[in-house]
């Protein structure tokens, strides 16, 4: 390879996936690594004033480099959608809009389960859990997403 393609692998950057874990009260962002591998924990964000939230979304987005967001979407555990689906639906669609990325919803089963174990084998427990089951559950969410999207072994897809 020539030094003008290096250089131009170099500059173009691939780009990021947000992961979201939509509440009410909170929302958990988690991003991918610059390889498209690992999800990692991006805080909270504050999800009571939905407006705000787009906007801080769209921020956020804008500057980790994200060309994609991927939405929890709550499911019982047969699959089946009640009112937290269809509000998540809703916000996705709001998100789409607010930012212009491709937004996808991801069934988000057992995720905070995931989280809350993957926080406890941390040694994080009680209160300072509380506060981090929010960020760990897009992480969680992130992280399927990504296995599911990852190039199988032997070069097919």
């Amino acid at each position: 390879m020539h030094r003008g393609s290096m250089a131009r692998l170099r500059d173009a950057k691939r780009e990021r996936t947000l992961g979201l874990d939509l509440g009410e009260a909170r929302v958990g962002v988690a991003v991918d690594d610059e390889l498209g591998k690992m999800a990692h924990p991006r805080g909270v964000l504050p999800g009571r004033d939905r407006g705000a939230l787009w906007s801080a979304i769209a921020r956020l987005a804008r500057d980790e480099g994200a060309g994609r967001i991927v939405v929890g979407l709550p499911v019982d555990m047969r699959g089946h959608e009640g009112d937290a689906a269809k509000r998540a639906r809703r916000d996705a669609q709001a998100i789409a809009d607010a930012t212009g990325l491709d937004v996808e919803l991801w069934d988000e089963r057992m995720t905070t389960l995931e989280a809350a174990r993957a926080l406890r084998s941390s040694g994080v427990r009680g209160e300072k859990a509380k506060h981090h089951i929010d960020e760990a559950a897009a992480v969680a969410i992130l992280q399927s997403w990504l296995d599911a999207h990852a190039p199988k072994r032997g070069g097919d897809r």
